[in-house]
């Protein structure tokens, strides 16, 4: 007599442990991650006005030295490093909580923007570009008057005869 094996079927079952297995993997990545991740620090923009204010969370970063800001092709574009400055071994555990490495963000100007309406300074740990006169001032609104088909602007307006 032979054994039939009854098996349930699942049919998220599959999906679920991909899921929980992508999940872990991002949990490891954001948390985890190897000691050579690349830094990338976070950056807020801003309107004030008619100017955008771009602040980089850089803390720990040599600003005379490790961090450029330039205007290119269109392109305001933020490059820099951040050296590891203290690391601890407890035991055989290397304990660093910060990230070091290269990084660079990079935004798109509007097309009239150009090298002398950006300006940046730094302040503990936060470096802010102001970017002057992104959005154009308003233009009045004007009327556009539409022609008729067969109208000509030259010729005198004619009006019927009733």
């Amino acid at each position: 007599m032979a054994l039939a094996v009854r098996s349930r079927w699942d049919p998220f079952g599959t999906l679920v442990r991909q899921l929980d297995g992508d999940f872990d993997g991002i949990v490891r990545r954001a948390f985890g991650g190897s000691a050579n991740q690349a830094f990338v620090p976070a950056a807020d923009v801003a309107r004030d006005g008619a100017d955008v204010l771009v602040t980089l969370e850089v803390p720990g970063v040599d600003v005379d030295n490790d961090v450029n800001v330039e205007v290119t092709d269109g392109r305001l574009v933020v490059t820099g490093r951040r050296s590891e400055e203290s690391s601890k071994t407890e035991g055989n555990v290397l304990v660093r909580e910060t990230r070091k490495g290269e990084f660079r963000r990079t935004f798109v100007l509007p097309e009239h923007v150009g090298a002398d309406d950006v300006e940046a300074d730094y302040d503990r740990g936060l470096l802010r570009i102001r970017v002057r006169g992104v959005t154009k001032p308003e233009v009045e609104p004007r009327k556009i008057a539409v022609r008729k088909a067969g109208q000509n602007d030259d010729a005198p307006q004619v009006e019927a005869a009733e």
